[in-house]
């Protein structure tokens, strides 16, 4: 390793705050950037706050280039996804860098060598520590915005980790679609077949006090059930369900939550979207106090562009045109709001029954990888 170099574990609150402090340093004159929330990256990592520390363990490191700061990332332990996909894998995250291949060498050796103590035999990411938080690097798209609940990087990162002999595990998609498009009328027709044939029902005109207190548990119940085959997913437990829905759905805006029921009113799919937080999260860089709440509250009003959070189908429900429905409903609705543009949260390439938007005018905006290496 290059002796310039130096990587340091974080012990400290200090060396926490360096830790968040790293991506302004980096990207401060880069525009595409996105700031994370502060407050929600702290959560996160607050052991007494995020029930995921029951079942992970993580270390950060930090890297110091002639003693200055120049990168960052975290090592996490997923005995959970471990267990039920019966692998070893050490996951890392939060991994930023400056254009340097030694400096990002480092930082990963260090996890590999913490991987090795832990009996691990691959590494894997960029990942959360569950699904719900960030994953994938991008690997195109570098002139598109990057929704608040995406990893940003610029385009020097995939070339270097591929030098360091990591390669692609799974690629996730996100589309963007014109947000105002007409529905197209034949996906409006099979629509209404399948409500009156299925005797579905789309709810709407709920609060968000109702929205939370009727569907939030039932919301995470059917993730936990449609997402448990696809990659790296972990079901989360009661005391993660009730952290998500406090930290998904403070923000959440009664008009952009789409959900279909059945005749006992249970969820048998749904989607959530947002405004985007895009300019908030830049002019407040990342912060909503002191005055930070300022631009968040704009940004709720502004329904030019939105970002799609969380969608799902009901396995039993799937392959029966389900999915179709809540994207349309979610499109009506874009409609009646004169929204511009919509970029889809991040969709795994292989999960077919989620490409609706192949359907409408859309492009894929934004490629992300999570790669992965044998130690």
């Amino acid at each position: 390793m290059n002796k310039e170099i130096r990587i340091e574990e974080v012990r400290d609150r200090k060396g926490f705050n360096q830790f968040l402090k790293i991506p302004y340093k980096l990207f401060k004159d880069d525009k595409m950037w996105v700031p994370s929330l502060l407050m929600d990256e702290k959560i996160v990592f607050n052991k007494k706050k995020n029930p995921a520390f029951e079942f992970c363990e993580s270390k950060i490191f930090l890297a110091y280039k002639n003693d200055e700061l120049v990168g960052r990332i975290v090592g996490i332990l997923n005995k959970s996804s471990n267990e039920i996909w019966e692998q070893k894998r050490m996951r890392f995250g939060w991994f930023d860098y400056i254009d340097d291949l030694s400096v990002a060498q480092a930082l990963l050796n260090a996890v590999e060598s913490w991987a090795k103590e832990k009996g691990m035999n691959e590494v894997v990411g960029p990942m959360g520590f569950t699904d719900m938080d960030k994953e994938g690097m991008m690997v195109e798209g570098f002139d598109t915005n990057c929704p608040m609940a995406c990893y940003y990087n610029p385009s020097y990162y995939p070339p270097i980790i591929e030098k360091l002999g990591y390669k692609k595990e799974v690629d996730w998609v996100q589309y963007e679609i014109k947000a105002n498009q007409p529905i197209p009328e034949k996906v409006a027709k099979i629509n209404n077949l399948i409500k009156d044939k299925y005797n579905l029902k789309i709810v709407d005109g709920l609060s968000k006090k109702k929205i939370v207190n009727r569907y939030g548990q039932k919301i995470f119940n059917l993730i936990n059930r449609s997402f448990s085959c696809l990659f790296g997913y972990v079901p989360l437990n009661e005391k993660q369900i009730k952290f998500y829905i406090g930290q998904y759905f403070s923000f959440i805006d009664p008009k952009l939550i789409c959900f279909i029921v059945d005749e006992k009113d249970d969820v048998v799919a749904f989607g959530v979207s947002m405004p985007s937080f895009c300019e908030a999260l830049r002019k407040s860089k990342g912060k909503l106090f002191p005055f930070g709440w300022y631009y968040f509250l704009k940004a709720l009003k502004n329904y030019d562009y939105i970002d799609l959070y969380l969608n799902g189908v009901d396995p039993d429900w799937q392959n029966k045109g389900v999915h179709s429905l809540y994207y349309v409903e979610m499109n009506r609705r874009y409609i009646e709001l004169n929204s511009k543009m919509a970029i889809a949260n991040p969709q795994l390439e292989t999960n077919q029954a989620s490409q609706i938007w192949e359907k409408y005018k859309s492009r894929i905006a934004i490629r992300r990888r999570a790669y992965i290496k044998e130690i």
